[in-house]
């Protein structure tokens, strides 16, 4: 896998090449440029590479103008400090939207995504970038409601919903509740990344990052534990016992 990376700060650039390495053996970083100038330049010259892993804000400009003044046909995995810009990433050949500092389990969904999509299209890039193009964009932040004031959660640092006297509510990683703005947790499930995310039970959404340990109960079920506290056992039925633990073996 051929990959050039965009990003203008060495230190962010250096940590993700490093990352790339350990998720991705047969890797080859083709190229690193760090302006919209410099990008627009290698891409003109060089062969297009497998996927570009491209930081949003650059030291001239707004790497949009790359995505405008070139031809770029593979896959891109955008990386920003920011998320306004999510709408307008998936204009492009985008596979993922990456928040700043870039986790590493993050980091490895979006390396796999596009190794499973590249694998399913295989010679036949016009396939994969229909599919890109199409394919439906999950959240990256939810709507949570404080007194009277809405504020934005990242998804990344959400342990897990619940739903509790018809109410949804969502824990952060530091263990604070907040009262999020939906309706029940079946709408929430369709918009969260399930690679990430899991229905446990009717009462439960947990994120696969928390996941501290789980074991076997009669009958097939399971226990989970999580990193944070949680007022109740949260059971895997049997009927679900075997696709969890399909699913937490792929993360």
């Amino acid at each position: 896998m051929r990959v050039l990376i965009i990003e203008d700060e060495k230190p962010a650039s250096e940590s993700i090449i490093e990352e790339l390495h350990s998720i991705e053996e047969k890797l080859e970083i083709v190229g690193i440029c760090s302006s919209v100038d410099e990008s627009v330049k290698w891409l003109e010259k060089n062969q297009q590479p497998d996927l570009i892993l491209m930081d949003i804000q650059l030291s001239d400009g707004n790497s949009f103008c790359i995505l405008k003044s070139c031809d770029i046909t593979c896959p891109v995995i955008f990386i920003t400090a920011f998320d306004k810009y999510l709408t307008e990433a998936f204009d492009y050949n985008s596979i993922d939207y990456l928040l700043k500092p870039v986790s590493h389990v993050r980091l490895k969904t979006a390396i796999k995504k596009y190794k499973n999509l590249q694998n399913h299209f295989v010679n036949n890039h016009s396939s994969l970038l229909d599919y890109f193009n199409n394919h439906e964009k999950k959240k990256s932040r939810i709507l949570v409601k404080r007194g009277m004031e809405f504020q934005t959660i990242k998804v990344d640092d959400i342990a897990y919903f619940f739903t509790e006297h018809k109410l949804i509510f969502l824990v952060d990683k530091e263990n604070r509740k907040y009262l999020a703005d939906k309706s029940n947790l079946a709408e929430l499930e369709e918009e969260l990344d399930n690679k990430i995310f899991y229905r446990a039970n009717r009462k439960y959404i947990i994120n696969a990052n928390f996941v501290k340990r789980f074991k076997p109960l009669e009958k097939s079920k399971i226990s989970l534990e999580l990193v944070l506290p949680v007022n109740d056992e949260i059971i895997i039925s049997q009927e679900n016992s075997s696709a969890f633990k399909k699913w937490i073996s792929e993360i």
